[in-house]
């Protein structure tokens, strides 16, 4: 299909990109661009408002490639200097006016709310409109669901605004957190009863509206917003994922390595995702911009995340304890050796291969590679490099052939997320072991030992999760909600350096150049609200402690 794309007309490429790269992309070609369409025509056909649906389908965020979310965590750095993540919201320096933020999603909400009114008075086939309603109030919530995980409560708007028309009624107050939470189910809900199991290749499903919902509650069950550890939102989120695990219609994708590869985009483990179409715009960047720097002294990509010795501590042995565990066999002198599958297929570290090529991080052999311990800005800042969903096929700097979606939902994350809510509500039953167990069958280690309390089950629990879902950007969203963030995020994340002492090659975690972090817990478990749409909406409280 990409070959067949790069011959189309400006024209048709432009009608196919906004379709969204869907199977039926090509029903598209028929349909004139949405600026030669008048308004009364674009909602007087199905294809028509499919193709106005399909844009907004193209606004769900996808990875940020130049500065990923996964470095304001703990999992690791930008390669690069003087990004957002290491010189403002690692040291907590950020103000209203600067801070890394998710406003502009008010954009794809007008979107929604534009599609919801003008199909929901169009006079377009009853059962096509439900369907097409249904998704569109998914991904609204979904907007939603982002801005609630990073400012809180914020202004619920379902209709659209028109300033020439409205004039002030268009600025509207915020909703509190919980009005917001509340509201995003409801939409989930609302969607849910409407979307298929299974649907067109990109489109929203009633799997992919539950895990939303589920995905929220567990948010809302964390200490953040459940500081009295009211047992009962644990208990909704755990049967709302059991839910999904109940259709069967989801499964592990058998191969962890190319899970995230084009050649397996949609698969069966896959609830929803952002879909890309190689050599247009919508082409997938990530693995030159996130990938191995140099391979034989060439670039072959920017090095935008760099995994830290934090995150690799975390990779079990092979035999499925983890390295801090006596019995596990763990060197730290030999820290690569025995190690867990998922390690190997997800972090590129000192000896390890690439592109037919040994990687080389240690210190004074002349690498380009070796771990940058001053944070210039040459190369990997940790020791590390990421391999997770980098396909070499695709790893030159400049690549954009890639055609690999970004998923947002996955299966794993269902099964580790009914493990948490379950445990956390009864305790570790079967059913826990069962879902964490799965995980770790596809990853080639033993099941968890029998006999685990329930904080022994917290913390195995806690562990899987960052380690299957490393660079997913679901690690932020887990420290904020489990009110972790003002742990780990003060002090530094660390490296491994690796010198030369006598005739032996000595391996030292250092701190990370550039990993220095704070966390202030009064106010930074919310991000600010942005100074400049305070600015035109007085209405528009600041979050606690922000001053700008």
């Amino acid at each position: 299909m990409n070959n067949q794309i790069l011959k189309m007309t400006l024209r048709a490429l432009l009608i196919c990109m906004l379709s969204f790269s869907f199977q039926a992309c090509n029903k598209f070609l028929d349909v004139k661009p949405k600026d030669q369409v008048t308004d009364e025509t674009l909602w007087s056909t199905t294809a028509n408002a499919d193709l106005f649906l399909n844009d907004v389908y193209a606004s769900v965020p996808t990875l940020i490639t130049s500065d990923p979310w996964e470095n304001f965590s703990d999992n690791s750095l930008n390669g690069q200097a003087g990004r957002v993540s290491t010189n403002l919201y690692g040291p907590s320096i950020y103000t209203p006016s600067n801070a890394p933020n998710k406003w502009g999603l008010y954009t794809s909400i007008r979107k929604a709310n534009l599609f919801i009114e003008k199909v929901t008075a169009s006079a377009l086939e009853e059962s096509w409109k439900k369907v097409r309603l249904a998704e569109a109030r998914f991904l609204r919530a979904y907007f939603y669901s982002i801005l609630w995980t990073y400012h809180g409560g914020v202004p619920i708007i379902t209709d659209v605004l028109n300033q020439n028309e409205q004039g002030d009624e268009v600025f509207r107050p915020r909703n509190t957190a919980a009005e917001t939470f509340d509201f995003i189910v409801a939409e989930c809900v609302a969607a849910a009863a409407e979307l298929p199991l299974t649907a067109e290749t990109g489109r929203a499903t009633w799997g992919a509206a539950i895990t939303l919902k589920g995905s929220c509650e567990l948010f809302n069950a964390g200490a953040l917003y459940n500081p009295s550890n009211d047992l009962s939102r644990w208990e909704q989120a755990a049967r709302t994922f059991k839910r999904i695990i109940d259709t069967a219609r989801y499964t592990l994708f058998p191969d962890y390595n190319t899970l995230f590869f084009e050649e397996n985009n949609n698969n069966v483990e896959v609830i929803f995702a952002r879909q890309h179409l190689g050599g247009t715009s919508l082409a997938n960047y990530r693995d030159g911009e996130i990938g191995p720097r140099f391979v034989n002294g060439a670039l072959t990509g920017w090095g935008h995340v760099n995994p830290t010795q934090d995150l690799v501590d975390e990779y079990a042995m092979a035999n499925g304890l983890p390295i801090t565990d006596p019995a596990s066999g763990y060197d730290d002198q030999n820290p690569y050796v025995g190690r867990e599958k998922r390690f190997y297929e997800s972090i590129v570290y000192d000896g390890s291969e690439w592109l037919g090529s040994e990687m080389i991080m240690k210190q004074g052999v002349g690498s380009l590679n070796a771990t940058d311990l001053n944070n210039s800005s040459i190369s990997t800042r940790t020791g590390y490099y990421i391999r997770k969903g980098i396909n070499p096929k695709y790893a030159s700097a400049q690549n954009n052939q890639n055609s690999a979606n970004w998923i947002i939902f996955r299966y794993a994350e269902v099964l580790l997320s009914y493990a948490e809510a379950r445990n956390e509500a009864t305790g570790p039953d079967q059913s826990v072991y069962d879902a964490i167990n799965e995980i770790r069958e596809r990853a080639d280690i033993p099941d968890l030992p029998e006999g685990l309390d329930q904080n022994a089950m917290r913390i195995a629990i806690h562990r899987e999760r960052r380690v299957e879902l490393a660079f997913e950007e679901k690690r932020l969203p887990d420290l904020l909600r489990l009110r972790l963030a003002e742990v780990v995020l003060n002090g530094t994340v660390h490296a491994m350096k690796i010198e030369k002492v006598g005739n032996n090659w000595v391996y030292t975690v250092v701190p990370a150049g550039g990993g220095a972090k704070a966390f202030d817990p009064a106010k930074n478990y919310l991000l600010p609200i942005p100074q400049s749409a305070r600015d035109k909406n007085t209405q528009l409280d600041q979050n606690p402690e922000y001053e700008d």
